[in-house]
């Protein structure tokens, strides 16, 4: 017996369709329905490669008698933050506001009338454990609350509703020149800081904090920290840390150890996207590890032989467990990935695994639960020998050589994943729905890559991703954010309109004669300020006003988290899109986006290192007018705050022309005079 997320589009809420459970999705009939019967709603976020989102559905989701208390007592609904982040980002900030702390799966409670949460947790067993109430428990006491304490909850409600409008609404901020520089410098402290490595806790990306501490590097700010070090230390930390998959190529989410080295398993595109990118950059600034041209290059042949649908975008996830047998009842974390130190002797020869024993960190006693996650002990090139053990490795896992692989098919579902006959272990499972934000991450990742290691195919699987997406994601003239099988739905949120236009200027910036990516990017960015742009606050809502009816906030999304923030994103693309169509419009609207958000990068840089990025665009825009040969020549060097423009109509003896913000300087005429304007022109705040 199923029920009504039988039908959904979403793998995540489709994991759901056999709960005993009678889940609704978020609807206007599902609301109508919590206010007719005076139910409260019990609000479950998740995604579906999120480990502890599954326990929980295996757990308490499906045992009987919590799931006769709940239809009887509440209005359950499911929703896919990967579908509604504008829901889930509104509940978790509530969930942070009442634990101090947030996460997966959020499980969150509303009063059906006006949809404020009234309590919040995340993952609740069955039974009491882990310091944890049982979740029965919880229904029960907090349906007793509601019933019978309602002068209380509307005092804990309004307090809820009034910290969220709050936070929805910041002060403007006014700017000087010396306060900016100031300003940033303090910016470029805290992200650095924030990347700087610690001895506890969890290692993630963190790449919007990377990327400014990176792009910091060039000011010679005075500090107590080695910035470039510290960013070569990421670098290498990804590059050679069990977060990478040393095998097949992708990274995983993070690892639970901040020693880099036994990852979560599940590889999310986002993430991937924005590594890709990070380091290419590294290596455009002079940090040139054969790591990193090694974990890019391996991360692109997974993109493409996993990852890429035949249509040309890119799918979302994989997920962290996955089953080591045919009648498995549940997946493991991990399976698909580690190794026993046995199977590594009978697979390789003694001098391999010697070998690899001394390049990685592989142990008879392993590092996780008896099994090795692979991770580098150095970074220098590995040797033919190695790379040779690695391609043994490969081949177990899939069954076939790597060369001979070009495309591996998707587990859809845990069904698909346990009945194909594998030649090779059993896959995780694949989320192969489309989502634009997070392509768009990819997109850049790869022309940043395409730009730097002069790879043709990182650019062509760039141009394909983009272009499904250009002529695939509009309803009604409207840009849509999601991609089911060849279905656009839910329309676009900030996120992907942000995202999408820098994706399409970082193609415009690795192939400048092709004038179709900036034609679109300012086609995308009139509908984004449009439908999103605050004219009363300044910045972009996360949702156009058609689509946020059934919001209690209506949120302007500055905090990074593990993508970049959409306002971060939007305010330096308007910087470029003024500089390459010398359209000052979009010059304003990204100086009332930096007012507006002001308060929040002095109260609290630590919040969001993309707006800061988006004031080193601002201050420091750099417009480079030159011969197609020359710009080829300027594309794979680090240059974070430059755009260029191929023209033919340059003055004579001359090889280029810089312009600074709203002013030219004078015609370069070498190519070396051409390099210091425009190193100087970088720093000039």
């Amino acid at each position: 017996m199923t029920n009504r997320l039988a039908e959904a589009k979403s793998l995540y809420l489709r994991k759901h369709a056999e709960n005993p459970i009678d889940w609704w999705p978020w609807c206007d009939e599902a609301l109508a329905t919590a206010r007719a019967q005076n139910k409260p709603i019990f609000l479950s976020i998740g995604y579906s490669s999120c480990h502890w989102c599954t326990v929980m559905e295996g757990e308490a989701f499906s045992d009987i008698a919590i799931a006769d208390y709940m239809n009887t007592n509440y209005l359950p609904i499911k929703v896919d933050r990967e579908e509604r982040p504008d829901l889930d980002s509104i509940y978790m900030q509530a969930l942070q506001m009442m634990s101090g702390q947030g996460g997966w799966p959020l499980n969150i409670f509303l009063s059906p009338e006006d949809l404020v949460p009234f309590y919040a947790g995340t993952y609740f067993p069955v039974d009491p454990r882990y310091g944890r109430p049982g979740f029965l428990q919880v229904l029960q006491a907090l349906r007793r609350y509601y019933d019978t304490e309602k002068q209380e909850l509307q005092q804990r409600k309004a307090l809820i509703i009034e910290s969220l409008l709050t936070s929805a609404v910041l002060q403007d901020g006014t700017t000087t020149e010396l306060e900016d520089h100031e300003l940033l410098r303090q910016g470029w402290e805290t992200s650095t800081g924030v990347i700087t490595p610690n001895q506890s806790g969890n290692s993630f990306p963190m790449i919007p904090y990377t990327e400014l501490a990176l792009r910091g590097t060039r000011f010679n700010f005075e500090s107590r920290y080695d910035g470039k070090q510290v960013c070569t230390q990421r670098g290498l930390d990804l590059a050679l840390g069990g977060i990478y998959d040393h095998v097949a190529g992708g990274f995983h989410r993070y690892t639970v150890d901040p020693t880099w080295t036994v990852p979560h398993f599940e590889k999310m595109l986002y993430d991937n996207g924005q590594i890709v990118e990070y380091l290419a950059s590294l290596w455009s600034a002079g940090v040139q590890e054969p790591a990193f041209e090694r974990a890019v290059a391996g991360t692109v042949q997974w993109l493409k032989r996993e990852m890429t649908a035949p249509e040309g975008y890119f799918y979302a996830a994989q997920d962290a467990d996955s089953f080591t047998e045919s009648t498995a009842v549940e997946p493991e974390e991990g399976a698909f990935y580690v190794w026993s130190y046995s199977e590594l002797q009978q697979l390789l020869t003694p001098e391999e695994l010697t070998e690899l024993e001394q390049q990685f960190t592989v142990t008879p006693n392993g590092n996780f639960e008896g099994r090795n996650v692979l991770q580098r002990r150095n970074s220098v090139q590995l040797s033919a020998k190695l790379e040779m053990a690695l391609s043994k490795l490969f081949t177990v896992r899939y069954g076939v050589s790597s060369e001979s692989l070009e495309t591996f098919p998707a587990a859809r579902n845990n069904q698909e994943a346990k009945t194909t006959n594998w030649p090779g272990r059993i896959p995780s499972v694949t989320d192969t729905k489309m989502i634009v934000a997070w392509n768009s991450l990819m997109i850049s990742g790869l022309a940043k890559a395409a730009g730097v290691f002069q790879q043709p195919l990182y650019l062509e699987l760039a141009a394909r991703a983009a272009n499904f997406i250009l002529e695939n994601q509009f309803v009604d003239g409207r840009f849509q954010r999601l991609n089911y099988q060849g279905e656009p739905t839910v329309l676009a949120q900030s996120e992907d309109y942000a995202l999408f236009v820098k994706a399409l200027l970082d193609l415009q910036a690795c192939n400048p004669e092709h004038k179709q990516w900036l034609e679109n990017a300012i086609a995308i960015q009139d509908e984004f300020n449009e439908f999103l742009w605050s004219v009363e606050l300044g910045g972009y809502y996360n949702t156009s006003s058609g689509s946020s009816q059934d919001l209690i906030v209506r949120e302007r999304s500055y905090t990074d988290n593990a993508t970049p923030s959409a306002n971060g994103i939007a305010i330096a693309n308007l910087v470029r899109l003024a500089l390459l169509t010398d359209n000052l419009d979009y010059l304003d609207l990204a100086e009332l986006g930096l007012k507006a958000f002001k308060s929040v990068m002095e109260r609290a840089p630590q919040a969001c290192p993309s707006l800061f990025t988006a004031l080193d665009w601002y201050r420091n825009s750099t417009l480079i007018r030159s011969t197609t040969e020359q710009i080829n020549s300027l594309i794979p060097r680090f240059l974070p705050t430059a755009v260029f423009a191929i023209t033919s109509d340059l003055p004579e003896r001359s090889v280029g022309l810089v312009c600074q913000g709203l002013k030219c300087l004078a015609p370069a005429e070498s190519v070396e005079h051409l390099l210091q304007q425009v190193e100087k022109s970088q720093v000039r705040a």
